[in-house]
């Protein structure tokens, strides 16, 4: 947190204060160190000592202020002082004493040789209590103040995060309406023991329990190394409380020593979904775009921003983002060029459709490298606008396919969907039309043309929980279609890491398939982004069943029937295997696609069901 011009006028303050403080504890040390020297007695102590003390008092007390700056003694924010100042003053004050001794020795003005030490054990116990006093009855005070009390905390977790977390609580002046009461550890050895005076109640069974008997309204869990299954069960449990809860990200940051008040982030609804990160080790396979020339269509978009933010990482020779949409384009071209100025980066709008725009492009830039994310992707807007989806999908996939092959592309990864599997909207049928397109190409080019299948993206434009936090913003209720409907999740990194990989593993025809664990309820996601915006469930926000919309399934697949599945080298990531079917009449019912939905025809659906057989017209999950 950044010092204002009232905390630096405070510091200067505490700082002369504390200069001035030591300058008389300096001195009552040594004279301290006198009487216990002469059996505790003023009048024992021989006068010759006496005049030696004060003959070198001034550059004695201006040595020791000097060695106490170079020791940084000045510059600690004392109310986090911890042992790491204990040590400091320790070393100081030997120092000093070290340095007296030498001072007196050369100018005949020594003391008592157990003077020296006995000087500097005082002088290690005032400076101790001196600069821990603020910080003692800063404490003290909270202690006993109960009555601006608005954060009741309890910490998940009893190792050193939690040791640091509280620290801060008690010492920053900004918290002072918060505190910890106590604290959850499944260790059976650390309950009913104690972290800075707050007692280990009990396990995560005891949650709910001790949330009421504290009266606890805000939870932090505190356990940087906690596996994605352990800290989505204790979260799940957390969530049904109706506290705030807040996290700690990972277990990184105690290395980096990065762990403070900041490093607090709100529990999100990733946290929730217990699924551990996609594995892909790009750096041991990235080799094949380095210093070459990769262009991204939908280069603006979520999926394909993110593949310029992971690809320019790699050193291409040239990224060129392709979109229709400027200013998408403009925003994530203004990225790579703050993050990476090193890299070449060209932003060139244009349609996918525009066959003679993509001529120029090509002929131009000479792409070795094409990742297709372009598309039209929302279920129910292409139910109501099919042609259109047939234009940009089918059309667009057609049309950069074949340039792809003309100018000797080496690979071809498109981005495809879950719903293209057994589709029952437009969408996903045309999703499926590009898969057959990909791997028609590649039996007849020399470029590697794959396909990357995965469900829906956390977070992606269009997605269903940056909706559902507009729904809660505005008050409510969020909509949900159907309290069965469930769906695999990903996140964007991770369906990006996917797709780069598959560049990777790709020689040609292959419908990559990500292993996405289990499915999730939709009504699930919802009832949880409710709870942790701090609303409760039935009393401040409502969830309305809407009914399914036209196109939309109770469930996605991931395989057809008539696919088997490959394993790869990450065992996470699967090859579909590809359905043998007619190239030659697929290519004629192409070329009808295209002329009807350019003629606007009302019966486009009946024509994608002759290329698609296992689309299926209407809701029949319904």
């Amino acid at each position: 947190m950044k010092m204002t011009k009232k905390d630096k006028m405070q510091l200067y303050v505490r700082r002369i204060f504390l200069f001035i403080s030591d300058i008389i504890l300096i001195n009552i040390a040594v004279f301290i160190s006198l009487i216990m020297r002469f059996s505790m007695s003023v009048s024992a102590i021989e006068p010759i000592y006496i005049n030696h003390f004060k003959s070198f008092i001034i550059p004695y007390t201006f040595v020791t202020l000097v060695i106490f700056w170079v020791f940084r003694m000045y510059h600690s924010l004392w109310q986090y002082a911890s042992i790491t100042e204990v040590y400091k003053i320790v070393e100081a004050c030997v120092v000093v004493e070290v340095v007296h001794f030498i001072m007196t020795s050369k100018f005949n003005l020594k003391l008592p040789i157990s003077c020296y030490t006995m000087s500097a054990m005082c002088l290690i116990y005032l400076l101790g209590i001196s600069r821990f006093m603020y910080r003692i009855l800063r404490t003290t005070i909270q202690n006993y103040r109960q009555t601006n009390i608005i954060y009741r905390i309890m910490i998940i977790g009893a190792g050193e995060a939690t040791n640091i977390i509280m620290r801060e609580i008690a010492a920053s002046k900004y918290l002072d309406d918060s505190k910890v009461l106590c604290i959850i550890d499944d260790d059976n050895h650390k309950v009913g023991k104690s972290i800075r005076g707050v007692k280990v109640v009990g396990s995560r069974f005891q949650i709910k329990e001790y949330v009421s008997y504290y009266n606890i309204n805000q939870i932090i869990f505190a356990i940087p190394s906690a596996s994605i299954e352990t800290r989505k069960a204790i979260l799940n449990i957390c969530k049904e409380t109706n506290c705030e809860l807040k996290i700690l990200p990972g277990i990184y940051q105690l290395v980096d020593g990065e762990i403070d008040i900041n490093a607090i982030r709100n529990v999100d609804v990733l946290d929730l979904l217990g699924r551990d990160s996609i594995d892909v080790d790009l750096g041991s396979i990235m080799k094949y775009v380095q210093g070459k020339i990769v262009m991204v269509t939908g280069g603006g978009g979520s999926i394909g921003a993110e593949l310029c933010r992971q690809l320019v990482e790699y050193n291409p020779k040239c990224l060129i983002i392709f979109d229709i949409y400027e200013n998408n384009a403009y925003e994530i071209q203004q990225e790579l060029l703050i993050s990476y100025p090193e890299v070449k980066v060209e932003t060139l709008i244009g349609s996918v459709r525009n066959k003679s725009r993509l001529e120029d492009v090509f002929n131009q830039y000479r792409p070795d490298i094409v990742y297709h994310a372009a598309a039209h992707k929302h279920v129910p807007l292409m139910e109501v606008s099919p042609n259109e989806a047939i234009k940009n999908n089918v059309v667009g996939t057609w049309n950069l396919a074949a340039i792809a092959d003309k100018y000797g592309v080496s690979k071809f990864v498109m981005i495809s969907t879950d719903k293209a599997v057994n589709p029952t909207n437009v969408m996903g049928a045309t999703k499926r039309i590009c898969e057959m397109i990909i791997q028609a190409y590649n039996e007849r080019s020399k470029t590697d043309y794959v396909a990357v299948r995965f469900g829906n993206v956390l977070g992606s434009n269009g997605s269903v929980i940056p909706l559902f936090k507009k729904q809660i913003e505005a008050g409510g209720p969020v909509t949900v279609t159907h309290p069965d409907i469930i769906r695999y999740f990903m996140t964007i990194p991770e369906a990006t890491s996917l797709v780069l990989q598959a560049g990777a593993y790709a020689h040609g025809g292959e419908i990559f398939i990500l292993d996405m664990g289990e499915p999730v309820k939709i009504d699930d996601l919802a009832k949880n982004l409710i709870r942790l915006s701090g609303y409760i469930l039935g009393v401040d926000m409502e969830i309305k069943y809407t009914g399914l919309r036209p196109g939309e399934k109770l469930f996605e697949e991931l395989l057809m029937s008539e696919e088997g599945l490959q394993s790869t080298k990450n065992k996470l990531i699967h090859i579909g295997k590809p359905i043998v079917f007619d190239k030659e009449k697929f290519f004629e019912q192409l070329n009808v696609l295209k002329d009807a939905s350019y003629s606007e025809t009302k019966d486009i659906k009946t024509l994608i069901k002759e290329v698609v057989s296992t689309y299926k017209l209407g809701n029949s999950e319904q």
